[in-house]
């Protein structure tokens, strides 16, 4: 057990080290000329700019929760509940530093080609990939060395999903107030390029990429990560004892090694940079397959969990390619949406609402397959073990999201320094593998959510004695309802926040262009500060609802109706959540790639009525996309772990 214990250890530890590495040949490479440096650090000071102000109110909340579990609980779930809170934050700031310093370096390797420029940009994206892997991994199992008790690790995954919840909502409000604005007054109002730099909201946009797309997705799929570890060892301890604990973990830490394997296969032919990122991701599936079946299969004689672990692995990469159909430009579903364009926004935005429903069909259908196999396999356990298996390979996964970002950046860095044509296409196909991949990283933080609040889910009915949940009884069937009525009221907050914002963000960009003399002909500069001064205060003030919703609803229903009716919640919440997350992402990039393939010159270009009508489909899809879905995701979970929580005093 020591020798298995030392190895989870150690491979966690290796991707801490395989992250340092690729984090120093990221800034090995040269910043790019002054103009260039300038952009990038206006970006890099704004985003740690509103990382530490988000960071002062998150002290605040994770103080008070700290001291309320004390309470009940003791020092033990407190302290590792604030454990939790700090290494999410770590991996967050280590993504967002590096991704910040990676966009100028990205765009002046550009300048030689667009091989270059990807090396540069992935290098940057396996940062945040191998921190969050590292951090979790070695966080859940130093955890479970302290206490020896895998329930009590669930402040563990506590913490982690505060944090979350936070980054990802907070910096989903500030990215889409920001984009919003610049979209709607630039190039609908002004008719300028994205990225102008004489638009005022175009750096708070940039700086929105990396606090939304960056640190809230690190912090979403840290949380997802341990979350599914830490449910995979309770349920494994109920039916297998302490070897029950060391497999989740085992496989977590094949996981390290498989994604490793993966990365290191990432090597661009020609220009298909998406087939690039696709064998690095499947070649990472293969290698956690074929360690994993002889972990399992030779040393544990359990041949059941294997075909869990694949099951989760399959239903990954299922939808993972059902999302990227779906959502690019280069397939039917964004082409028709685009058509729809011609006719006006009021048809662009039917054609996305009704494509975001049916994309919910593929993985909706791909996670009850992974669930019926699993637990065929291998009953409860594996489908807390295929979930396990579906985030196995995050290190490369959340590499090639994070990506995303950092090419995003570095094509408006290229707009903004005014480069040239030839650098800017080099930047723009850059980032539209970015686009791809950060919609396939959001159907898979969704659905790999879905699975690991189920394994979460499964772990409740164990903890709270429960041997069913008759949905007969009034008060089930009333937290059902309960349940399913919360990811409606979430987004609504969240939807009701970036529009706020937004207006703010409207205002303010109209007025710098009335008011500044030679703003609009390029002869005086905007004040960015502003801008990311509004994106910032708005998001800070609006994400704390939300988030006292997601914690406060749960202790209610259960104290109020009973811990049956809390599993009926929990199950409402997660069904409903996970369908209306699905929607919102797959909706809102298949809004966005509509109007970029427009912009390519398709049905007018730009400046065409029908590229007119694009804008508004995409500003409705930005706040689906980037605030409310990606947060409904955190919301299933955090819900779900505030009630393990909080069970054993219901009982």
């Amino acid at each position: 057990m020591s020798l298995l214990i030392n190895a989870i250890i150690a491979c966690s530890i290796v991707a801490l080290i395989f992250s340092f590495l690729k984090r120093s040949i990221v800034l090995s490479f040269p910043r790019g000329n002054k103009k260039m440096v300038e952009i990038s650090d206006l970006i890099r000071h704004g985003a740690m700019a509103f990382l530490n102000a988000e960071y002062r109110v998150l002290v605040i909340f994770v103080a008070a929760v700290a001291i309320l579990l004390f309470i009940p609980f003791g020092a033990a779930s407190a302290s590792i509940f604030l454990f939790g809170a700090v290494l999410s934050a770590i991996a967050g700031n280590i993504g967002m530093r590096t991704a910040t310093s990676a966009n100028s370096r990205t765009t002046q390797a550009s300048i030689k080609s667009v091989k270059d420029g990807f090396r540069v940009a992935f290098a940057s994206g396996s940062v945040m990939g191998f921190a969050v892997v590292g951090l979790g991994l070695l966080g859940v199992t130093l955890c479970y060395l302290l206490v020896k008790d895998p329930t009590i690790i669930y402040a563990f995954g506590f913490g982690a999903s505060s944090i979350a919840l936070f980054a990802r909502v907070g910096g989903g409000i500030y990215t889409k107030a920001a984009d919003v604005g610049a979209d709607l007054v630039g190039k609908v109002e002004k008719g300028i390029p994205e990225d102008d730099p004489r638009n005022p909201a175009v750096i708070a946009d940039n700086v929105g990429d990396n606090v939304g797309d960056v640190a809230g997705m690190g912090a979403d799929l840290f949380e997802s990560y341990v979350d599914a570890i830490i449910a995979a060892m309770v349920i494994g301890f109920t039916f297998m004892g302490t070897n029950g604990i060391l497999i989740p973990l085992s496989l977590a830490a094949i996981g390290i090694v498989s994604s490793i394997i993966g990365s290191l296969g990432v090597r661009v032919s020609g220009e298909n940079l998406f087939r690039a990122l696709d064998k690095g991701i499947l070649l990472a599936a293969l290698a956690m397959a074929v360690i994993s079946y002889f972990f399992l299969n030779f040393f544990l004689g359990n041949f059941g969990l294997f075909l869990s672990v694949v099951a989760g692995l399959v239903g990954a990469i299922a939808i993972g390619y059902s999302t990227e159909f779906v959502t690019t430009p280069f397939h039917k579903p964004t082409q028709k949406i685009a058509a729809a364009a011609k006719s006006g926004a009021g048809t662009n935005v039917i054609s996305g609402i009704s494509t975001g429903m049916l994309s919910t069909a593929v993985p909706v259908i791909a996670v009850c397959a992974v669930i019926i196999a699993s637990f065929h396999f291998s009953g409860m356990l594996g489908v807390a073990i295929a979930a396990v298996g579906m985030l196995g390979t995050l290190g490369i996964t959340l590499a090639s999201d994070t990506y995303g970002s950092v090419a995003d950046n570095a094509a408006g860095i290229s707009e903004m320094a005014g480069l040239g044509k030839e650098v800017r296409e080099r930047t723009e196909l850059l980032d539209a593998v970015g686009n791809s991949t950060a919609a396939i990283g959001k159907g898979f933080a969704i659905s790999s959510a879905a699975l690991t609040a189920l394994a979460l889910f499964a772990s409740y009915i164990v903890v709270a004695n429960l041997d069913s949940i008759d949905v007969s009884m009034p008060r089930v069937i009333v937290g059902l309802f309960l349940g399913a009525l919360m990811p409606f009221i979430f987004s609504s907050f969240t939807m009701s926040a970036v529009g706020k914002a937004a207006v703010s963000m409207v205002e303010e960009v109209r007025r710098q262009f009335k008011e500044i003399k030679g703003l609009m002909d390029g002869k005086a500069k905007p004040d960015y500060e502003k801008c990311i001064s509004i994106s910032t205060h708005a998001a800070l003030r609006e994400m704390v609802l939300p988030g006292l919703l997601a914690v406060l609803a749960p202790v209610a229903v259960g104290i109020a109706l009973g811990p049956a009716a809390l599993g009926g919640f929990l199950a409402g919440s997660i069904a409903t959540g996970f369908l209306l997350a699905v929607f919102m992402a797959n909706a809102g990039a298949a809004w966005d790639n509509a109007k970029k393939y427009i912009e390519q010159g398709n049905f007018g270009g730009k400046g065409s009525d029908a590229h007119k009508a694009a804008v508004v489909g995409d500003t409705v899809g930005d706040p689906f996309k980037d605030t409310a879905g990606p947060g409904l995701n955190i919301l299933i979970k955090l819900m779900t772990i505030v009630a393990l929580i909080v069970v054993p005093l219901l009982l």
